[in-house]
């Protein structure tokens, strides 16, 4: 018997796909430089059942599992391996239930951010991560890589909000982790561990995330710089003045003009990079609040800032944040940074990032979360032009070398993947990735579970 024979048997035949052209899409994520190869088989399941059914297949004919949100992930995360099983959760995308009074929501991995963050609004309540990718990433996958976004300067990442989770294990078994109360320190915190795992350790079909109260509408304030590290001490003056804004936004030029160039915006700055920071502080504190980053902004040498009095210059100013990176793929190849370090670090990080490019004869356009200290570099190159690959390639690993000097990481959101599996490996210890493997060995002993991503473990498939 073949094995889509076999896997037929397994599960509902309407969910499998093995038309290789269909196929495609479902073979890797955003991260245009990872590798990927050819699945066995890509399967859309409908309901837990039918992923714990696949998974056992998996186990008992040893063939690897690679689940699948949106394909929106920028290291590789979800690509595919030769003769895998990839399980794309996209067909799994109902609000099961929102509570209001509780604040709580209880979604399928398939829901896309922005239609959860719909959903609640109804109900005045309102789920704060959000990635730049929030209008197409769903919420298993930024649970699985712990998803950052604009926001969470302020209101944090998504394991903050993540409260229980329904998990597919690497044994086959559906399990429950997390709390139903708001405290709750019973055993270890396995819900943390499994967010951000990246489908190493197991595959999310169900996830209870707290909600806060809708937040007022948000005053931007922007300010224009000549220079990165103008720029980036304009950040480092934010967080010296005790400031936390709802958002701060590092965009370079080069970026707003893509954007411009593509969606015909009508963008325009007289400044080689500019801040785009919000506070949802309502009333006199808000104001002053306002008042203190502009104040930071000028201290650090702006050319121009202020409050923005016009509602919709400042969205398109956040919307070009948001379209960067799909505009700059429309110029070439992109090789997408995602080093986080010390706000007080980001004027000279900022600076070294900017020598690197020059160095290595690369087009560096920046961009960042810049009050988190999460830094978006992206290399951007000719198509078809190997030799700028090449050295891009070299950009990026000194960018990640020079983030681990001054103190930061390899991933502040995107996760590790493929593309930054010798940073982490840089980053880590001998003995803190060894305690990684032990966790990775007990919760997925066939080693079947997205092998090969995040960090290699001897005797996966």
């Amino acid at each position: 018997m073949s094995l889509i024979d076999s896997l037929s048997r397994a599960v509902p035949d309407d969910i499998i796909i093995t038309d290789p052209d269909v196929m495609d899409r479902y073979l890797h994520d955003d991260a245009e430089w990872a590798p990927y190869e050819q699945a066995v088989a890509v399967i859309r399941p409908r309901d837990t059942a039918q992923v714990a059914a696949a998974v056992n297949w998996c186990i008992e004919n040893r063939v690897a599992v690679v689940p699948r949100g949106s394909g929106t992930g920028l290291s590789g995360g979800a690509n595919a391996l030769a003769g895998c099983l990839v399980i794309s959760l996209d067909a799994m995308d109902r609000v099961l239930a929102v509570d209001p009074v509780e604040r709580t929501a209880r979604v399928q991995p398939g829901v896309i951010n922005n239609d959860l963050r719909a959903r609640v609004a109804e109900d005045g309540l309102w789920y704060p991560p959000d990635p730049a990718s929030a209008p197409w990433s769903s919420i298993g996958g930024n649970v699985a890589t712990n998803a950052g976004g604009l926001c969470c300067v302020k209101y944090g990442v998504t394991s903050e909000y993540v409260l229980s989770l329904e998990v597919v294990t690497g044994t086959g078994k559906i399990v429950r982790v997390g709390k139903r109360t708001a405290k709750d320190v019973a055993g270890y915190d396995l819900r943390a561990l499994l967010a951000g795992s990246e489908g190493t350790l197991g595959i999310i079909t169900e996830v209870t995330v707290r909600l806060l109260p809708l937040p007022p509408a948000a005053t931007a304030i922007v300010g224009y710089f000549d220079s990165l590290v103008e720029a980036g001490q304009g950040v480092a003056n934010v967080t010296a003045a005790g400031v936390i804004p709802s958002a701060l936004e590092l965009v370079d030029s080069y970026c707003l003009k893509a954007v411009d160039d593509w969606k015909n915006m009508g963008l325009s700055a007289e400044a080689e990079v500019i801040l785009l920071a919000s506070t949802d502080v309502p009333g006199a504190a808000g104001e002053a609040e306002a008042a203190a980053i502009v104040a930071a902004f000028e201290s650090a040498g702006a050319t121009f800032a202020a409050v923005s009095e016009n509602a919709e210059e400042a969205e398109a100013f956040f919307a070009a944040r948001r379209l960067a990176y799909p505009a700059l793929e429309r110029l070439g190849p992109v090789l997408t940074e995602d080093i986080c370090v010390a706000r007080s670090k980001v004027p000279e990080v900022l600076r070294r990032i900017q020598e690197i490019g020059e160095a290595h004869d690369t087009v560096l356009a920046q961009i960042a979360h810049a009050g988190d200290g999460n830094l978006h570099p992206l290399l951007v190159t000719p198509v078809g032009d190997e030799d700028a690959k090449r050295r891009a390639q070299a950009a990026f690993e000194d960018i990640i070398a020079v983030a681990l000097e001054a103190g930061g990481t390899v991933s502040g959101e995107h996760g590790i993947g493929l593309l930054k599996a010798d940073g982490l490996a840089s980053q880590l210890s001998a003995e803190v990735i060894d305690m990684h493997v032990a966790v990775k060995r007990a919760l997925d002993p066939h080693g079947i579970m997205n092998p090969g991503k995040v960090f290699a473990v001897p005797g996966e498939e």
